[in-house]
């Protein structure tokens, strides 16, 4: 039987370490793939002496899927992010988190389970800043049509093949009225043309952060451009445990890249005690991703298979220490498999 050939981009930190314990998972579930191994980040800086190898960009165009671990991005210094260049350099427009409760994982919430989705491509992560004069520093933000069109009819598209209940739209409209004005007359644009079915609201971003703590499970799926989208997601993993437990992917008409959305940890790496789970959760999204996309169903039964295990992994109390567990990183991907 062929296998799926995807690029395997370990990263940083305890990047190593959460991709290997994911690839055990995969391989014990007999997902049908082939890995391709590649390098971004640090690891790429000390191996390639680049960032970001254009090999690397070649292969993900070349089988059109990836499997990322996290990437060190330095703060307000250093080189830009490995992940924006990434996601710009293949126009992966639109990112995609889902949010919900996981057994064994206990919050202050209860029945959270919705999808963040944020443009990718542009906004204040342009990156486009001057310094004007000493002491002054201007930042620009982009907003296009054709962006805001086609992130737009991307999530009307995902609510309703997903069978998913309602888009909310999260906007600063009434400060900045042409860039976050843009991504509402778009979304109006798309949902009245093509989507007049799937139920539609627009809600101020700041309005939605009060509303969003007060209960989140009033939300369904949040499209955002793509500074508030980056917020938002991260705030929406407060809910069900932290960014260790949510996945993540890229997405855009040619390629997609799934990846773990917290950071590379590198004061913990190589002592066995990161959680996989983010990497392992991005991989089942990426396994449901061919079965729709390549039509294979092998990888969407292999999916469903991870997800139970880890889930009745958490819920009977095997989980890693950041979780309130006793388990190492590679402990608890044996603790998934015998689950399988």
């Amino acid at each position: 039987m062929t296998k799926h050939r995807v690029v395997l981009i370990s990263g940083d930190g305890i990047g190593p370490e959460v991709a290997g314990a994911t690839r055990a998972v995969l391989a014990a579930a007999g997902a049908p793939l082939e890995w391709v191994e590649r390098h971004a980040g640090i690891t790429a800086l000390d191996e390639c002496g680049e960032l970001l190898p254009e090999e690397t960009l070649s292969a993900v165009r070349e089988h059109g899927i990836a499997l990322k671990g996290p990437c060190t991005t330095p703060v307000g210094e250093g080189f830009t992010s490995v992940n924006v260049q990434l996601r710009r350099r293949l126009n992966l427009y639109v990112a995609v988190r889902p949010i919900r409760n996981l057994p064994g994982v206990p919050t202050r919430y209860e029945g959270v389970d919705l999808v963040v989705l944020r443009e990718n491509t542009e906004g204040l992560y342009s990156g486009i800043e001057n310094e004007i004069t000493e002491g002054v520093v201007t930042s620009l933000k982009v907003a296009t049509e054709k962006a805001c069109t086609r992130v737009s009819r991307w999530a009307f598209d995902y609510v309703r093949r997903r069978g998913r209940h309602k888009i909310t739209v999260m906007h600063k409209a009434n400060i900045m009225k042409l860039s976050d004005g843009m991504i509402l007359r778009c979304a109006r644009k798309v949902h009245d043309a093509s989507f007049s079915d799937v139920p539609y609201e627009e809600v101020i971003v700041d309005a939605g952060c009060m509303r969003l703590v007060q209960d989140p499970t009033k939300f369904d799926v949040l499209l955002l451009e793509n500074l508030y989208g980056d917020v938002i997601s991260d705030l929406c993993a407060g809910f069900v445990g932290g960014l260790g437990v949510v996945p993540g992917a890229n997405i855009g008409d040619e390629s997609a890249i799934f990846e773990a959305v917290h950071g590379s940890a590198p004061d913990i790496a190589g002592k066995d005690i990161a959680n996989p789970l983010a990497l392992l959760m991005s991989a089942v999204m990426m396994l449901n991703h061919l079965s729709e996309t390549r039509g294979d169903a092998r990888c969407h039964d292999a999916a469903e298979r991870v997800k139970a295990a880890y889930d009745r992994a958490l819920r009977e109390d095997d989980k890693t220490r950041d979780l309130g567990g006793r388990l190492g990183t590679k402990a608890f991907a044996d603790a998934v498999i015998e689950r399988l």
